[in-house]
């Protein structure tokens, strides 16, 4: 009896010490910045600690700007977003076309690349120097790409296959049986649709719409490289009072707000998803 609770103790000091490390290393390099940054914002031009650079960051017009501006675009991107979403999800799934099972592992690989990549690649095609930009001037338009809707179009391409991947894997599960007992009982496939399937993708829905939402509200590598001067969101604005300005109490305070933001959200998405799971 001694003998096995002196070897669980053993064990759990074992454990303990292979886990100081990466403890220590992930405190060094999140917890710490974190914590500095907590700091400055909190900081007075005194020396002191205040909410001074809270205050003037609620006053400021710039704030107010881009906290509209970056609900507007992650609103529309991840609206945009859940739309196509199911209409591919169904279609792999339900409609099946030549290529489907391509389609299905693009996205997979698509989940892998980073944001800006796309930006880039939108500004080859629809920027200055690309080839479609000619044919719009040619034909009376101009680009649209360093724009609102540039920005969201940038977003939906990208973050659209983060809807797509758990919806699929929702209808993966689908009970084909259940299916095809309500279409020998004489259901339309319309109801089919909206009784049994869209009941069953609403979990997946609901996360792949969630972290598309928190994931576009926090977008910096698409608007940076794209250069939209009239659509400054909260992590441009970070960026351009940390970088720009050298304001890093300000740029500290709009940070946690941005955080604060975050948090909140997917507090109110855990929530939602507990009641959707009973």
């Amino acid at each position: 009896m001694r003998a096995a609770i002196g070897r669980d103790h053993g064990l759990a000091a074992w454990r303990s010490a292979w886990l100081a490390p990466p403890v220590a290393a992930l405190g060094l390099i999140f917890a710490y910045p974190f914590a500095w940054m907590v700091g400055r914002a909190f900081s007075a031009p005194d020396g002191g600690y205040g909410l001074a650079a809270f205050e003037a960051i609620l006053r400021s017009r710039g704030f107010i700007a881009s906290l509209l501006a970056t609900g507007r675009i992650s609103l529309t991107a991840t609206a945009i977003c859940v739309v196509l979403g199911v209409t591919l999800a169904l279609a792999i799934r339900f409609a099946p076309f030549p290529g489907a099972r391509v389609v299905s592992r693009v996205i997979d690989a698509y989940l892998a690349f980073p944001s800006f990549l796309i930006a880039i690649a939108l500004t080859f095609v629809y920027g200055s120097s690309g080839f479609l930009h000619s044919l719009l001037a040619g034909a009376g338009g101009r680009s649209f790409l360093f724009g609102f809707w540039g920005v969201v179009i940038a977003e939906v391409t990208y973050y659209t296959p983060f809807v797509v991947r758990p919806l699929l894997a929702a209808l993966d599960s689908l009970d084909i049986a259940q299916l095809e007992a309500a279409s020998s009982l004489g259901a339309r496939p319309i109801e089919v649709l909206r009784r049994i399937v869209l009941p069953a993708m609403m979990p997946s829905l609901f996360a792949g719409g969630s972290l598309c939402l928190l994931l576009t509200i926090n977008e910096f590598g698409i608007i940076l490289i794209m250069g939209v001067k009239h659509s400054i969101t909260l992590p441009m604005l970070i960026y351009g009072k940390a970088i720009e300005e050298f304001d890093y109490p300000g740029a500290s305070a709009v940070a946690i707000c941005n955080v604060a933001l975050s948090l909140s959200l997917y507090l109110v998405y855990r929530s939602a998803m507990r009641r959707l799971q009973r």
